[in-house]
């Protein structure tokens, strides 16, 4: 990881813009989550730090981009760029990293760059998904599990693939890893979201709702309840809402057992993915300890 960290800090200071530097500063790393798979999939290879450091800059890009679409004040507990420094220069930032980012990967060969850049596309097309979804209430548990398999899983399953494909690997197994894990790791994320408190999230609780975002807990409420609550959920929705409807949304929530329902999924994503490369001890510890984020 130090490698990767390095590999990072020398493309923001090829960027050569102090302004670049400063804001890139600003931002979390977080759990580097991709540059660690890449590293466990592909440890010999040489050309594995590098390719961590491109997959962090994008994921990077998108938060950014992400942020302002949510007009979003804070990222992993701290301030965004778009809430101290403006929406157009958290876009704009976001637009450099890409762009160095892809200047990076034509270094590659031609099936890792491409992987890769494929995967910069989905995400981008799952977060246009993401905001058009958000406009009204979704339903549809399909459509919200393929829209999070653009936005969040594609660049993990690709970073898995690429990596592979670095190590000499059996492509086709990493690629399910990597899907599932996204998959799961962000079902956790919404489950926590109405489980955790403020402090523990580093935003509101219960804020993807508020949103507009119908995350699977949501979903599989809907499925359950009668008609005249149905239409008192939707009423909820892409609001803020009062101390009185978030305690009816969590008591229909726990009565009907639709987070245990959306755990459930996670858990049953995740075994497939464990079993995937259950020879790998690291990969499968990874998926463990994800899953033990939730309530």
């Amino acid at each position: 990881m130090q490698r990767v960290e390095e590999e990072i800090a020398r493309v923001i200071k090829e960027i050569d813009y102090d302004e670049v530097t400063r804001l890139f500063d600003m931002l979390s790393g977080g759990k580097r989550l991709r540059a660690k798979l890449i590293l466990k999939i592909a440890p010999k290879s040489k050309e594995a730090p590098l390719l961590g450091a491109v997959v962090e800059l994008i994921h990077a890009a998108s938060l950014l981009h992400d942020d302002v679409i949510d007009e979003a004040n804070t990222r992993r507990g701290v301030a965004s760029v778009n809430a101290t420094d403006g929406s157009k220069t958290a876009v704009m930032l976001g637009d450099i990293l890409y762009s160095k980012a892809f200047t990076e990967l034509v270094k590659f060969d031609k099936e890792v760059a491409q992987v890769i850049a494929s995967s910069v596309t989905a995400l981008s097309k799952g977060e246009m998904q993401d905001v058009e979804m958000a406009k009204e209430f979704n339903s549809d548990e399909a459509k919200y599990l393929n829209m999070l398999y653009l936005k969040t899983a594609t660049l993990i399953e690709s970073a898995s693939i690429a990596s592979a494909y670095l190590a000499g690997k059996d492509v086709e197994k990493y690629a399910i890893y990597g899907k599932n894990l996204g998959l799961s790791f962000q079902i956790i994320d919404d489950i926590l979201d109405i489980t955790s408190d403020e402090k523990t999230l580093g935003k509101p609780a219960m804020n993807d709702f508020v949103e507009g975002k119908s995350t699977l807990p949501y979903i599989y409420l809907y499925e359950l309840l009668d008609e005249k609550d149905k239409e008192k959920l939707i009423s909820f929705h892409a609001k803020t809402i009062t101390q009185e409807e978030t305690l009816w949304i969590q008591a229909k929530m726990k009565e009907y057992k639709t987070v245990e329902k959306s755990f459930e999924l996670a858990q049953k994503l995740s075994l497939e993915a464990m079993n995937s490369v259950k020879e790998e001890k690291e990969l499968v510890a990874i998926l463990e300890t994800m899953i033990k984020r939730s309530y």
